[in-house]
């Protein structure tokens, strides 16, 4: 059965925290960081279970708080956060700095663990008015109320978009609209899978509620306050590190799909692909090697390359750097049984291992049995990154794909190094994600190529937790060709943005499943075109391969979204650097921006980019109007593209015929834009991912007349 904590004793409270004894020499610690900001732990008897990764106090500010004691407990305030504790039984609430109720642990048994099974339980009140966001990779609607979601991750091939879970990340962060209006986020850092019941259970014993389950996990927890969404992702992201500013050209348009490089022909299709994307006038800044060139049949063997499919890919190579495109190869962190290198690093102890026999874990992995490596383990770390110097980055490719990194072994007694301190697995899954991912970041640091000596790393990688974006991209994993995909894809960007996951994007065309007809592919590279990561990948039956002409009676139009992608590059531009230094979204659902206009918090299908952007695209079969909502801020809204002025916080049906985007401008908004002309064949290069800014164009009324946009040379 689980037990309750407590019974409760004050040890030592002062300006910057409070502990409480527990029995069993457990102690419940509080630790004022900022003024909003708050940490709550728990640290059993026994120790911690799990590494802590703050356990230096120093880089934050530490301001002293009032606090006061009575009988039943004690209060600290810091004048914009305050948080009571009651001793018996032990709970939370908490106040934010006018003083009205944010958030309260249950009345009833708020704090349990359970002895059987290791789980911790965090129960707190819930309000029907409550609206929950983040938790990562999520789908369905933005608002999570009334979900039961896992922060497991899996290799989710096909997942349903709108009610699949769980995904690739685990991202154990929540962040929630009070009825006030008042915003708070929690984020419990811990490794261990967490169930989040936001309003699925109910008990007739106790009021509305929600909770967290551990895993087998520690409960440690920071709570962040603010009075707009803005303010609690900002505090969030500081937290867990901020995020990496990539090169440039890693924003441009980019291409991969398995069936390239899978083709028994593969580097005579890649030539045919630079030769068609030149002839074409389209601006591509990089192609993704998928696994396929190290695949022998369905099999792929890590740092390997298939020299029947690919003759001499050093010339190849150097071929798309010609062309003005960088190479970014797909890695992955399992060998197979019969891998080349599987002695050599069974030498060094370097799978995930069984903790009772320490034999490695053998479990299936793509179409066959393998070994996950031990990124805890240094020697592994050491055999990674020389690898990937040899075979890859010594061929001329410039960036590491990080794929297939959910490590979703089921075996329990599966154990990892640890660093020396050895970890079970189920508590160290997503930290191999994190580990492999920083290994190649740091392995490409060492190792740029000349042309790519000033510039940022960049890394992709699909799985991780908090802490991933201080390295790489990321993006909604392997999705599916519908309909229902493009719609709901676009809300789990949103998400991720929401939960301090920026650098973001979707595979443009859908991933998995039948290749798409002349309207969805449009509509799916329209809805793309200004996300953060832009990249086309699919896998698909047959020859069919998602490529800017792949229908060629609509190319004009999948070559006009790519094109205005490349024309408003210096905004997104714009956008990266405000996210790595400022810590904002770039994808940001309007009530990110408006919070004070309630029609905002409707499911939708629209979004900003920045905050000076609107995007409505068309996410159902044979429409040609779009309707959309204008939130209430700015004295008007504009059409990016006429200048045709519309009123704020109304409802508008515009046109949007196939080759059309709906993109509005919010009043005042200056622009930068790129000059570069798309021209005629051969001529892709006019439209580059590092064309200077030509012109801003600005919206807004001259002298209070409408005006259409004004351009600055």
């Amino acid at each position: 059965m689980t037990t309750p904590f407590g019974p409760t004793q004050i040890a030592t409270v002062d300006a910057h925290g409070a502990c409480l004894n527990l029995p069993d020499g457990a102690q419940f610690q509080l630790d004022v960081l900022e003024p909003t900001l708050i940490r709550v732990r728990h640290r059993p008897g026994a120790g911690y279970r799990e590494p802590r990764t703050c356990d230096d106090l120093s880089g934050f500010s530490r301001p002293p708080a009032q606090f006061s004691q009575t009988a039943k407990g004690l209060t600290l305030a810091t004048g914009a956060l305050s948080v009571t504790v009651r001793l018996a039984p032990l709970a939370l609430s908490w106040r934010d700095g006018q003083g009205r109720p944010l958030l309260a642990d249950r009345n009833s048994s708020a704090y349990l663990h359970s002895p059987r099974t290791g789980s911790v339980r965090h129960y707190l009140q819930r309000d029907r008015a409550d609206r929950y966001y983040g938790l990562g990779d999520k789908t369905g609607p933005l608002n999570l109320h009334g979900r039961r979601l896992r922060t497991i991750a899996l290799d989710a091939l096909g997942y349903d978009p709108q009610q699949g879970d769980p995904l690739y990340k685990h991202w154990p962060f929540v962040m929630t609209r009070a009825p006030t209006g008042h915003w708070y986020g929690l984020y419990y850092d811990t490794l261990s899978t967490c169930t989040f019941d936001l309003g699925c259970e109910h008990d007739n014993y106790h009021d509305f509620y929600r909770y967290v389950d551990i895993d087998d996990g520690d409960l440690d927890y920071y709570l962040m306050s603010g009075a707009t969404p803005a303010a609690v992702i900002a505090q969030f992201v500081r937290l867990i590190g901020g995020t990496h500013l990539p090169p440039r050209w890693s924003l441009g348009y980019a291409q991969t799909a398995m069936g390239l490089a899978d083709a028994p022909d593969a580097q005579e299709q890649l030539n045919t692909f630079i030769d068609r994307i030149e002839a074409e006038a389209i601006p591509c800044s990089a192609f993704h090697y998928g696994s396929g060139y190290s695949s022998r049949g369905k099999r792929r063997y890590v740092f390997t390359w298939n020299h029947d499919k690919f003759p001499d890919p050093k010339a190849l190579n150097a071929r798309f750097h010609e062309a003005g495109m960088r190479l970014v190869a797909n890695v992955k962190p399992c060998l197979l049984d019969d891998h080349p290198a599987w002695d050599e690093v069974l030498a060094q102890d370097g799978f995930i291992q069984d903790a009772a026999t320490a034999a490695p874990v053998v479990e299936q992995f793509w179409d066959g049995v393998g070994a996950h490596l031990d990124f805890s383990n240094p020697a592994v770390i050491a055999w990674w990154q020389g690898s990937l110097q040899r075979q890859v980055l010594d061929f001329g490719i410039d960036a590491a794909w990080n794929d297939n990194n959910e490590y979703a072994i089921m075996d329990d007694g599966a154990s990892c190094a640890g660093f020396g301190r050895p970890l079970p697995m189920h508590r160290a899954r997503p930290l191999h994600a994190l580990l492999m991912t920083r290994a190649s970041f740091e392995a490409q640091a060492r190792h740029r190529p000349p042309q790519a000596s000033s510039e940022p790393v960049f890394s992709v990688s699909r799985g991780g937790p908090p802490g991933v974006q201080r390295y790489a991209q990321s993006w909604s994993g392997d999705n599916s060709t519908n309909w229902e995909n493009l719609r709901w894809n676009i809300r789990t960007g949103l998400q991720m943005s929401l939960s301090g996951l920026f650098n973001i994007g979707h595979d443009v065309g859908g991933f998995y499943g039948p290749s798409p007809g002349p309207e969805l592919f449009v509509r799916w590279v329209q809805a793309c075109c200004l996300n953060p990561r832009m990249v086309m990948n699919s896998w698909k039956p047959g020859s069919a391969t998602n490529v800017p002409w792949l229908h060629p009676e609509v190319t004009a139009h999948v070559a006009a979204a790519i094109r205005l992608r490349y024309t408003l590059l210096p905004y997104l531009w714009q956008l990266f650097e405000q996210a790595s230094a400022l810590h904002q979204p770039i994808l940001r659902p309007t009530f990110y921006e408006f919070p004070d206009d309630e029609a905002c918090f409707a499911d939708s299908d629209d979004f900003m980019v920045g905050d000076a952007l609107l995007v409505a695209p068309v996410v159902q079969a044979g429409d040609t109007t779009r309707r959309v909502y204008l939130p209430v801020g700015p004295s008007a809204w504009y059409d990016f593209d006429s200048g045709e002025r519309f009123a704020a916080g109304q409802w508008h049906t515009v046109p949007a015929p196939l080759g059309r985007l709906p993109l509005f401008a919010r009043a005042g908004a200056a622009i930068p834009l790129a000059g570069g002309t798309p021209g005629g064949p051969g001529q892709s290069s006019r439209l580059r991912h590092d064309d200077p800014v030509s012109e801003w164009r600005r919206f807004g009324p001259v002298d209070g007349v409408p005006s259409t946009p004004t351009i600055d040379a």
